[in-house]
């Protein structure tokens, strides 16, 4: 392994979303990742998440098994898990149980405390308690679930990366590990500052699709192309949006009130108009090389081979699928090549050895 992370060393408790993510960014980046796993199972080529880990089989019902479990905790000196409050420690893993350098990476939904810690949920639920689901979408219809990349991962998975290295950091001068409470409650309500800035200067409406970012103005929002298809247009910027109506053939007087609400829903179906004029890739060539701020709404198998993306290797296909390649990008410490995920606990043996054969890592 290389890259900026080489040396780290994190156990990861299996499951499902923001921590998973997690683990392989980390892994992305260089870090020697282990995932405990509580069965056996092939390797998938199409697990993403899981490729550049390693994997070891644990009962952890088992006195053995916790006490490896521990051992190998101890070792690495992080670990991140995403089960509800109190399951780890109900596994003789909790914080207590370990060395008190470990940092103890906690990712969930809710966070670890407060009336709903023990509740289930998923993206959708996090997300519409901390005020951005209802800013979501169009007048007339439900809020939309925005995939799961706002609440699951956005404020999950990058607070909780945050947080570990954050405490790696930390541990430098003080010696000492500590629990990083990763909720996504909290990341996503950390994540809305501007649009918190804007309500306090009252300049936004809780009316959705009325406001500047939500799809009320017809500069930011996309628009149906003559062959059925999308062009995401974003022009906020006065410069850029006189761009806009060059290139789109609207009324260059646009220019002088773009951000007078009033206009906005008139607007709006003009820009509709015109934008069904032309089919996406008629308007890819005419924005292509401008700051008017469009570009073509593409499908995944379709980012891949555009220009820009493909000139990046923004995705690329490792054995048969395809995935992003690892992110950030450094100048000097660059990842490894993507390593396909291997088998569940397919590194049970080798692991097992080393820990009884290596010293704890400082």
């Amino acid at each position: 392994m290389s890259g900026p992370l080489k040396g780290l060393e994190i156990i990861e408790m299996a499951g499902i979303g923001p921590g998973p993510l997690a683990g392989q960014l980390l892994a992305d980046l260089g870090a020697d990742v282990i995932v405990i796993d509580r069965a056996e199972a092939p390797a998938d080529k199409t697990d993403v998440n899981r490729r550049g880990k390693r994997s070891v089989f644990l009962d952890l019902k088992s006195e053995e098994g916790r006490s490896t479990a521990q051992a190998l905790i101890n070792r690495a000196g992080i670990v991140i898990e995403g089960f509800r409050p109190g399951v780890m420690e109900r596994l003789g893993l909790g914080p207590d149980d370990l060395d008190e350098t470990v940092i103890f990476g906690r990712i969930t939904g809710w966070g670890q405390d407060g009336p709903l810690s023990q509740s289930a949920g998923h993206d959708i639920n996090y997300l519409g308690l901390t005020g951005a689901l209802a800013a979501m979408g169009t007048v007339d219809n439900p809020p939309p679930p925005p995939l799961n990349l706002v609440a699951d991962y956005g404020g999950g998975t990058m607070f909780l990366l945050l947080g570990i290295l954050a405490a790696v950091f930390e541990r430098q001068t003080s010696g000492k590990g500590q629990v990083v409470d990763a909720a996504m409650v909290d990341g996503v309500s950390a994540m809305m500052g501007l649009f918190h800035t804007f309500k306090a200067r009252g300049a936004w409406s809780e009316n959705r699709a009325s406001n500047l970012l939500d799809g009320g103005a017809p500069f930011y929002r996309c628009y149906r192309t003559k062959d059925d298809l999308f062009m995401s247009v974003g022009p906020l910027e006065p410069q850029f949006f006189a761009l806009l109506l060059e290139k789109a053939g609207l009324p260059a007087e646009h220019s002088v009130d773009q951000n007078d609400p009033a206009t906005w829903a008139e607007r709006a179906e003009l820009y509709a108009q015109a934008f069904a004029s032309k089919t996406q890739a008629e308007w890819s060539g005419i924005f292509s090389g401008t700051d008017a701020c469009v570009a073509p709404v593409l499908s995944m198998d379709e980012a891949a081979s555009h220009p820009h993306m493909a000139a990046r290797q923004t995705l690329v296909e490792v054995d048969g699928v395809l995935q992003a390649a690892p992110a950030p990008r450094f100048s000097r410490s660059k990842p490894t090549g993507i390593n396909t995920p291997k088998a569940m606990g397919g590194d049970t043996a080798a692991i097992r050895r080393a820990l009884h054969e290596a010293p704890k890592s400082e």
